[in-house]
């Protein structure tokens, strides 16, 4: 028998016989969904819901509540995409460990469920998991994260998902606010971020020594070379 749960969302009741699509009303994102039944979703069960709606993206909070995250525009994706690349070039020569793109999604130690924008995990961490739960949402935290802002995105909330990733096992977090050339570096045990402004460059360390970003492509935005 398929499982089945009530939802509410924004006043509506929705209705889940999992694995199921999640058919929702019109109306702005982002949006949160919350189990009205004492049974929230395990990592498997999250994962099959997250496949049968690959339409639209999801994370999961620490409390069990499942976020739908609107897609990125253009200029956000196009800078998540540089940030990305270099982050892997660096890592193929370095080979300390891999990289993941804004489609991965890492299941953390308190159960939220998040995706960075870019991610580095190295090898003797993936080496704690088997291969079947790397298929999946990976339960591993990455040592190394990288966030880009959107224009829709709220510094406060997003500052906030940066010391969830510190307390969850990050080394190192850049947090990058293109549009006002500034970053917030953050480090673990350190409670509060650096901030760099209109930086050329930025140099990896800790997880990431070695590594060097170029960051005049990502504040570039223009579509015209």
């Amino acid at each position: 028998m398929s499982h089945v749960s009530d939802w509410t969302w924004r006043g509506w009741l929705l209705r889940y016989h999992g694995p199921m699509q999640l058919v929702l009303p019109e109306n702005s994102l982002p949006a949160k969904l919350t189990l009205s039944d004492r049974s929230p979703m395990d990592d498997d069960a999250y994962y099959a819901f997250c496949m049968a709606n690959p339409d639209r993206r999801f994370e999961r909070t620490a409390q069990g509540e499942i976020v739908i995250v609107p897609p990125a525009g253009g200029e956000s994706a196009y800078r998540g995409a540089e940030a990305t690349s270099q982050l892997n070039r660096w890592a193929r020569r370095d080979r300390r460990g891999i990289v993941f793109d804004a489609s991965a999604e890492f299941i953390l130690p308190d159960g939220a469920a998040l995706s960075p924008d870019a991610a580095w995990v190295s090898h003797s961490r993936l080496g704690e998991i088997t291969r079947e739960q790397f298929r999946k949402f990976p339960p591993v935290c990455p040592e190394f994260v990288i966030e880009v802002m959107s224009p829709s995105d709220r510094l406060s909330k997003l500052k906030r998902k940066m010391r969830q990733w510190a307390e969850n096992g990050v080394q190192l977090a850049w947090l990058i606010d293109a549009d006002r050339q500034t970053v917030y570096i953050y480090r673990a045990g350190r409670p509060e971020p650096e901030i760099v402004k209109a930086a050329k460059k930025l140099q990896g360390e800790g997880p990431v020594s070695g590594l060097e970003m170029n960051m005049r492509y990502i504040w570039g935005h223009s579509p015209k070379p």
